[in-house]
């Protein structure tokens, strides 16, 4: 089937501007929404950094965590009943929530909520995202929403959902799936979709190992972003008809998706229509599923003009905020200068006679005398003593680094103690180190 992209994009301009000039008609939909943020998952891909905590609750940016993205863009949105569905090693996040997200008003029927797994279903726990979801549709009816809003709670962007509820709206949608173009090449990796000129979908093929390209763009394909929109009632409907078969595995993309395409009118959204102050004109969505990417988004911010803009008084993201002293530099001595340069330096960090280049010091970080920290990530309550090396590293929270000790500049060498990725990013965290107590949140 041929499409025209120029086309199709022109028609999806066009349908935000009409959506623009009616906030009030946006805010009627958002009051009407509930999101559910699936933030159950491990994250595998990030080794060890995720031992101990979820995906969603690994700390990113200095002072946020990756589940403040979906949840800040739900606030932004003007949607403020949120549940978060939590279950791999969830304490972390669920303190971070209770403690970060309890402003809203609950008397106004807003709310942001943790629900752990319950084993509300007769299989035990959560067999897949759907399947999550299905378990909990007890409380989605119990809120009367017309919308339900599903969100993956381990991606970092900034996206306004009231724009894609508006074009659900208008399109008489059944469904509405989220997408975002990426290379042909990287296109395995997600789930594939193909539209015709209205914008609706009639394929979609989760991890295909050939992927289709967008038409009139041979080296990109349109993927979903794991962002679900639907029909209240409908969603009910077609969980209970998921539930009910043995054969599904009872996955959004894998089961749900693919089975309502060729029979429901399901929409896409392109992200570039509700995606927040880009910065150089690119929407910016990523998925910091593996240690590489993770590092690369966070060495990013500390760019002059880093893809994603923390610095935005009109889309900010919010998290939980500490009571914790600025940060400090101090000795000012021919070799013993405390300096950082082109780094993000959160509250809390003393940085002592060390030098910090192109790197992310998360709160109450501290660095002695001597020790050089170049192009690496650290998390919070990281001690490095004097003498210490850093190159292209992360170090996990409560790691205490000694005096003298080196690492990111013989690969060789970290591999005998530490994780090393493809491309030279030294994972270090406090088992590693022989340091087996830590506090889990």
């Amino acid at each position: 089937m041929d499409v025209n992209p120029e086309t199709v994009y022109l028609d999806f301009q066009h349908r935000q501007r009409k959506v623009e000039a009616n906030p009030r008609f946006l805010t009627a939909l958002t009051r009407q929404t509930v999101a559910l943020i699936l933030a159950g998952g491990r994250g595998s891909r990030l080794m060890q950094l995720t031992d101990w905590r979820s995906k969603p609750a690994v700390p990113f940016g200095g002072k946020l965590r990756i589940i403040d993205f979906p949840l800040s863009n739900c606030i932004n949105s003007s949607i403020r009943r949120v549940g978060v569905l939590t279950q791999y090693k969830a304490q972390s996040l669920i303190r971070h929530v209770q403690r970060g997200w309890g402003f809203l008003e609950s008397n106004l029927g807003e709310f942001i909520e943790v629900i752990p797994a319950q084993k509300r279903g007769e299989e035990g726990w959560y067999q897949g995202t759907a399947d999550a979801v299905f378990q909990n549709i007890d409380l989605l009816r119990y809120d009367h929403n017309l919308f339900v809003l599903v969100l993956a709670g381990d991606h970092v962007y900034k996206m306004n959902y009231g724009r894609m509820l508006a074009e659900h709206m208008e399109a008489e949608a059944e469904a509405s799936v989220a997408c975002i173009e990426v290379p042909l090449a990287d296109a395995s990796s997600f789930g594939v979709i193909s539209i015709d000129g209205d914008r609706r979908v009639f394929a979609f093929d989760e991890k295909p190992p050939a992927p289709t390209s967008f038409p009139g763009k041979p080296n990109r394909a349109l993927a979903s972003m794991g962002i679900y929109l639907f029909d209240a009632g409908f969603l009910f409907e077609q969980l209970a008809r998921d539930a009910a078969d043995p054969t599904s595995s009872h996955d959004f993309g894998r089961d749900l998706l693919p089975y309502l395409v060729p029979r429901h009118r399901v929409l896409a959204h392109r992200f570039d229509d509700s995606c927040v102050n880009m910065v150089h004109g690119s929407p910016y969505w990523r998925d910091v599923g593996t240690l590489d990417a993770y590092w690369e988004a966070n060495i990013d911010l500390t760019r002059a003009m880093p893809e994603l803009n923390l610095y935005d008084d009109e889309w900010p993201i919010w998290s939980l905020q500490q009571q914790l002293p600025p940060a400090k530099f101090f000795a000012d001595a021919a070799g013993r200068r405390g300096t950082a340069i082109d780094s993000v330096v959160a509250d809390g960090c003393i940085i002592s006679g060390a030098t910090v280049s192109g790197s992310v010091l998360s709160a109450n970080v501290r660095v002695q005398g001597g020790s050089i920290v170049e192009d690496s990530v650290i998390l919070p309550k990281v001690q490095i003593g004097r003498g210490v090396t850093l190159k292209r590293t992360i170090v996990d929270k409560y790691c205490h680094l000694t005096d003298g000790f080196t690492a990111g500049v013989n690969a060789e060498q970290d591999q005998l103690r530490f994780h090393v990725t493809d491309c030279g990013i030294t994972l270090i965290t406090p088992e590693m180190l022989g340091q087996t107590y830590r506090q889990v949140w």
